[in-house]
């Protein structure tokens, strides 16, 4: 069974009627927004945790009560203490725990007791000193699932939300009102920070140590600050990613909407340890940690400043739609220092345009620059400033504009400053500008500030700050890319089921070459044609009927790389060649490993080595489970290091963008007259791999190497598959990161006028289609479903498509109905239905919405079937739905499947219909 739902993930915002009519509450507003808080382990101790946290309480009104909770003291800080949570007369949202950690667990199981949704555990001595705090960690969740308790830590600084007044920290201050959110693993940074925002007059609209995560971690944070209305970023302190199929959920649901932007440090890798394949050997897990960012839209920085400078400038300036920057400036130093670092990161220089050079040689005055950086010379005025500003703006080439000032004898930076500010907001071409120099721009920084424009006290910096743009919105464009349909090619999955449960039987964790080349077949993987001989004259006959020349390669159950015991014979051109490479191979083996490695060989046509040779590969990574790699392949493998890295399952456009990260992919585009690779048929080839990958889980590492590809072929010349050892039970198998094609709810389904049609999830891939599904549906059937009418261009906009069909099957799950007409074998979607998880909850919403044409035909009835048994298999409690009163059909197949319908008390437009699981 695939993994169930997630049961604190939300639902994609789009496609959904019940997103503007029902407004769940978050299960963190106990956390974040409590009406009453407990401070259990307050005290009068001077300096003490507790008594710092009660004092930040009771000083930073948040609009409810605190209540002391302390058995030996009557009053606190002249407030009434209680002995308990449970003898406290009001009911307490939010317990703030200060206590020695061995009394956590049972504090934990009274607030539960007593109704306490949230709780803040100050305290350490949990994991992190051995085993015994590690049991009182399940001991406290143990309590705390009793009741839903979320919790946040242990072991950390506790919460701030600036914006309603909640201090339940035992910070020296309160942060200042703003709209970042940020999200610290390390306590000691939080305070840092805190005391550098008070002097760069930064504010936040929460402050959030997490602590060791026990509960509500990085996914948890990521998807409560994306709903709330008044975060417009979101910047991390992260030191371990914790859950990392949640954070990668939550993360690629909210960084469409607004910036995550995350700081981790640990960059350079430890020493790799010893791997039975290529593949394990290269893939670091800070490599991959950048590779899981790139997946999901978040954008990662390298220094505290850059987190908070990239959060500014996101939130004031448009992505831009390119890497090109423009570079306008009154000096030459300070517009070459702003190249090196726009070059160094991966940007580039705006090439000028024709018309472009032609208007700015009218406006600027001969001896300017005639380039990029435009250089408008060191008398330049505030007119010529803003007039070049315009023309450049203007120019289709330029991405982004960075305008460079320094304080000259001719120069005015306060009035440039003015006569800039009506081109702060130029649609999709962020302006940023940098204003060196002291008290003399000063004034002109403060009026860019205002009007929207991010100033920086060097180029440099305002160049690098660029850089971090347009890596986030690339990211987030390839998020949400329309990838092409993938071939129709279906794997021979009970085959390659077959060779690894055959090798799992002999108790076996190493396929041999002629097995593993099966199972890339299997997947549709072109191989090279295989033989396996035990003997001389098998191997001679083999040969034979192959055609020379020919390779030899050591035929073993234990042995993985072949050419460390001299297990490789290439281009034998006759028998004898093939008896002396027969023996030379068993002779070497015998010397280097044992005789008892050497199982004979395999023959194998010699493949003229005409093209590139690759490696694809895969490897596990311990946050992150199955990683795959590519890159440049053959002996050395290791020295060139010219891999990416990707998390499966792929799509072909995250195969092709896996490519483009690589050195070897411009020659695979055709250099020095060989002609180009198909880079999609090998994009297509990827995808089947990672395929393979997802679906064989007790594969532990395969790697391809090499792979050979040319415009003529691709053919997998060697392989090796390492299985997970005989003691894994299927429950230990490492969980993808990200929750793969639920293949189980694929199936074949007759209409009740003998209609075939395939209902199955959704894919990526059926965007096209989908626009073709909207143009078919009328607008009462659009009226019904939305309940309000909806027009044809917003409902097949790309933006809005896009985030229906690249969904997260741990948060919903969406079915189409597939037509194949019989007339022109076309594909067409007929209709969807979804299923969608209500966050904190085990509670999932369902709606549909079929093409007017096959009404009546018993769609409607076998999609609800279908979700009822999703939700069942996925642990659901309750499935509800919000329906016209007008939709009788909706209502009557809703009934039919034992829901129960009410009308709503708040909004009588509504009819609710509710199904106990």
């Amino acid at each position: 069974m695939d993994h169930p739902i997630n049961p604190n993930a939300t639902p994609a915002p789009f496609d959904r009627a019940a997103d503007v009519l029902k407004f769940e509450p978050n299960p963190l507003d106990a956390i974040f927004a409590p009406k009453n808080v407990a401070v259990i382990g307050a005290t009068e101790t001077q300096g003490s945790v507790g008594r710092t946290i009660l004092w930040n309480l009771i000083s930073n009104p948040f609009g409810g009560t605190v209540f002391p909770v302390n058995p030996k003291r009557p009053s606190i800080l002249g407030i009434k203490t209680y002995p308990s949570i449970k003898d406290v007369p009001a009911r307490v949202d939010l317990a703030v725990i200060v206590t020695p950690a061995p009394t956590v667990p049972d504090i934990i199981g009274e607030c539960v007791e007593a109704g306490v949704r949230g709780a803040i555990i100050i305290s350490a001595g949990f994991k992190e000193i051995g085993q015994a705090g590690a049991e009182l960690e399940r001991r406290v969740m143990e309590n705390a699932r009793k009741g839903r308790m979320r919790i946040v830590g242990p072991n950390c600084l506790g919460v701030m939300n600036p914006l309603n007044g909640l201090n339940a920290t035992f910070a020296a201050a309160m942060a200042r009102p703003g709209k970042v959110a940020f999200i610290s693993q390390s306590g000691a940074l939080l305070t840092g920070v805190l005391d550098w925002s008070f002097r760069e007059n930064v504010g936040f609209s929460a402050f959030v140590s997490v602590g060791s995560m026990l509960d509500v971690g990085w996914g948890d944070l990521i998807q409560y600050f994306g709903d709330d209305r008044r975060t417009e970023a979101i910047v991390m302190y992260m030191e371990s990613i914790g859950d990392a199929r949640a954070f990668l959920s939550a993360a690629r649901e909210v960084a469409y909407t607004k910036p995550i932007i995350v700081i981790k440090p640990g960059r350079t890798e430890a020493a790799a340890h010893a791997a039975a394949s290529h593949t394990g050997s290269l893939t670091g897990s800070d490599a991959v940690l950048d590779a899981a960012f790139k997946r999901v839209g978040v954008l990662r920085v390298n220094s505290i400043a850059d987190l908070f400078y990239s959060a500014e400038l996101l939130g004031k300036q448009p992505r831009p739609r390119g890497r090109n920057l423009t570079i306008l400036t009154n000096a030459g130093g300070p517009g070459v220092l702003a190249t090196d670092a726009l070059v160094e990161g991966g940007g580039k220089l705006t090439p000028i345009s024709d018309a472009t050079m032609e208007k700015l040689n009218a406006l600027l005055p001969a001896a300017w620059s005639h380039n990029n950086p435009v250089d408008i010379l060191g008398d330049a005025s505030p007119e010529r400033y803003a007039k070049t500003l315009e023309l450049t703006a203007q120019d289709p080439n330029a991405n982004g504009l960075l305008v460079i000032l320094t304080p000259q004898a001719m120069t005015d930076p306060t009035m440039t400053a003015e006569m800039l500010k009506p081109y702060a907001h130029i649609p999709n071409k962020p302006v940023i500008a940098s204003w060196l120099g002291g008290t003399e721009v000063e004034a002109g920084d403060a009026i860019l500030n205002r009007a929207g424009i991010p100033t920086f006290n060097y180029p440099d910096t305002a160049a690098r700050m660029f850089n971090y743009m347009w890596q986030y919105a690339e990211n987030l464009r390839l998020v949400y890319e329309t990838p092409a349909l993938g071939d129709a090619l279906d794997p021979d999955r009970a085959y390659a089921t077959q060779i690894i449960e055959q090798a799992r039987a002999e108790g076996r964790t190493i396929l041999n070459e002629f097995e593993s080349k099966q199972l890339l077949a299997a997947y549709k993987i072109p191989t090279v044609e295989t033989r396996v001989a035990q003997t001389i004259e098998q191997a001679v006959n083999a040969a034979d009927e192959i055609g020379y020349p020919v390779v030899v390669k050591i035929y073993s159950h234990t042995i993985t790389h072949k050419t460390d015991v001299g297990g490789v014979k290439l281009n034998l051109r006759d028998g004898n060649a093939v008896r002396d490479a027969f023996n030379a191979i068993q002779t070497s083996v015998a010397e280097k490993v044992g005789a008892e490695h050497f199982g004979g060989v395999t023959v194998q046509p010699m493949v003229k080595l005409d093209g590139y040779e690759l490696i694809l590969g895969s490897t596990l990574d311990p946050q992150f489970g199955p990683v795959m790699l590519f890159g440049l392949g053959g002996q050395l493998v290791e020295v060139f290091q010219d891999r990416a890295l990707g998390l499966p399952p792929l799509n072909t456009t995250l195969a092709r963008r896996m490519m483009e990260r690589t050195k070897i992919y411009i020659a695979l585009q055709g250099v020095r007259g060989r002609a180009p690779v198909d880079v999609d048929a090998l994009a297509q080839l990827m995808v089947r791999f990672s395929e393979l990958v997802v679906e064989q889980r007790w594969i532990r590492e395969i790697d391809i190497n090499p792979l050979l590809v040319s415009a003529e072929q691709m053919v997998a010349l060697d392989a090796r598959v390492i299985l997970h050892d005989a003691q894994t039970k299927p429950e230990q198998l490492p969980r993808l990161a990200i929750r793969p094609y639920p293949l189980k709810y694929v199936e074949q389904w007759i209409a009740k006028d003998g209609t075939p049609l395939t209902i199955r999830p959704i894919r990526p891939e059926d965007e096209p289609a989908m626009v073709d599904y909207h143009k078919r549906i009328s607008e009462r059937s659009v009226y019904l479903r939305y309940l309000h009418p909806l027009a044809l261009d917003q409902r097949v906009s790309h933006d809005r498509l896009s985030r229906i069909v690249f969904i997260d099957f741990d948060r919903e799950m969406a079915l189409v109905a597939e037509y194949t007409d019989p007339a022109t074998n076309e594909k067409q979607i007929v209709g969807v239905g979804r299923l969608s998880r209500l966050y904190g909850t085990r509670d999932a919403e369902y709606s549909m919405l079929i093409v007017d044409a096959f009404h009546g035909k018993g769609l409607g009835s076998e999609f609800l079937r279908l979700l009822i048994q999703i939700g069942r298999d996925e642990n659901l409690e309750r499935i509800i739905a919000y329906i016209s009163p007008e939709n009788y059909a909706m209502q009557k197949i809703s009934k039919k499947h034992g829901f129960k319908l009410r009308r709503d008390m708040d909004d009588p437009t509504i009819v609710e219909a509710e199904l106990v699981l």
